[in-house]
């Protein structure tokens, strides 16, 4: 995916052809100016008579602002996900009887357009020795894990822990999870209490060790499976029984991608990951994944969240999720993610 918007000038692209516009007066001209126009301008504008309705909807137009406004958004959900074969096709390969309806899709996933909690059906939740041990059983559990909480030059869960006008701690650190994680209690909004499970790949000497020597470590929250699929061999992982254990009472899952565009990183073994923690044998089906698009500090150059969320193939999920954009030294969006996440637990255990 390209987040380089496509060029202003639109004439030698073809257009779909509308009822009407072809004895319309400078046609192009009115497009071209347009295009400066914000989109809800030119709803507005569309609002007020049957032609104006007609001419606002040409797809080439809002294809331009698609391309153009989705590397800027800090947010996509799974009901909102721009579909890849938009990205992959240009607009010549495509007629009149396959074009897209840009505009829809545009405010289907325009953040400001869309509503962050769903209404999915509730589910039960599980109470375990492990989950009196660990936490309060009132409080909603969510597992945080991924190579964001290591890569990164800031540590995100540092800052969480050190900036109570942000997300106050609502309780000291509960008991070490076999060295590789800890539960903590974080308060949102003043009176909303949930509790997170960081954990992380390797224990802290092994990743001050890594970073020191500036090696990489192996990651112990998975082992691997090799299975072949056709002539193709795909690559299946399986949690520790530590790291099982705590997916079997969690009620959603949190996870920290790197989005730093410097950086390599290896999208599928990510979301081999994320499909070993939310199997569907380890806990209740349809459990909330919320990722979040990282970077270290203000001003670095991100991956957009959209092109994110197709990298780490989001869409073959069956629960819902939602990407939201972060800096790790700011906490910037983690507040809008947190809020997304409680909100679809909180359907879930709705009567």
């Amino acid at each position: 995916l390209s987040s380089k918007p496509p060029e202003p000038d639109r004439g030698s692209e073809p257009r779909a052809s509308t009822q009407g516009w072809e004895s319309a007066p400078g046609i192009d001209v009115q497009l071209y100016i347009m295009s400066f126009l914000s989109p809800q301008d030119l709803c507005h504008l569309g609002s007020t008579n049957q032609y104006w309705s007609l001419t606002v909807r040409d797809p080439l137009l809002w294809r331009y602002f698609l391309l153009r406004d989705l590397p800027s958004w800090s947010s996509v959900d799974w009901k909102s996900l721009p579909d890849m074969e938009i990205f992959n096709k240009s607009f010549s390969e495509l007629n009149d009887n396959a074009l897209y309806d840009y505009m829809t899709i545009y405010k289907k996933s325009c953040p400001p357009s869309r509503h962050l909690k769903s209404s999915r059906p509730t589910y039960g939740a599980l109470t375990t020795f492990l989950v009196q041990s660990l936490i309060t059983q009132a409080e909603p559990r969510f597992a945080l894990f991924g190579p964001g909480l290591e890569e990164l030059d800031e540590s995100l869960v540092r800052r969480m822990m050190t900036c109570p006008e942000i997300l106050p701690v609502a309780g000291l650190p509960q008991r070490q999870i076999h060295g590789i994680g800890s539960g903590v209690s974080f308060q949102f909004n003043n009176h909303r209490i949930f509790n997170i499970l960081t954990l992380y790949s390797t224990t802290s000497m092994e990743r001050k060790r890594a970073r020191t020597e500036q090696t990489v470590t192996v990651n112990k929250m998975f082992y691997q499976e090799n299975s072949i699929g056709g002539n193709q061999q795909a690559v299946h992982y399986n949690v520790i029984a530590q790291v099982k254990k705590v997916c079997e009472v969690v009620d959603g899952f949190i996870y920290v991608a790197n989005a730093e565009a410097h950086k390599k990183h290896d999208r599928q073994d990510e979301f081999a990951h994320i499909l070993a923690m939310i199997d569907p044998t380890l806990g209740p089906p349809n459990r909330p994944v919320l990722v979040l698009s990282c970077t270290s500090e203000v001003g670095i150059k991100r991956i957009p969240c959209v092109y994110m969320a197709h990298q780490l193939q989001l869409n073959l999920l069956n629960q819902p999720w939602m990407v939201q954009d972060t800096v790790a030294a700011t906490l910037s969006g983690l507040l809008n993610g947190i809020e997304w996440i409680l909100g679809e637990v909180e359907c879930k255990n709705a009567p």
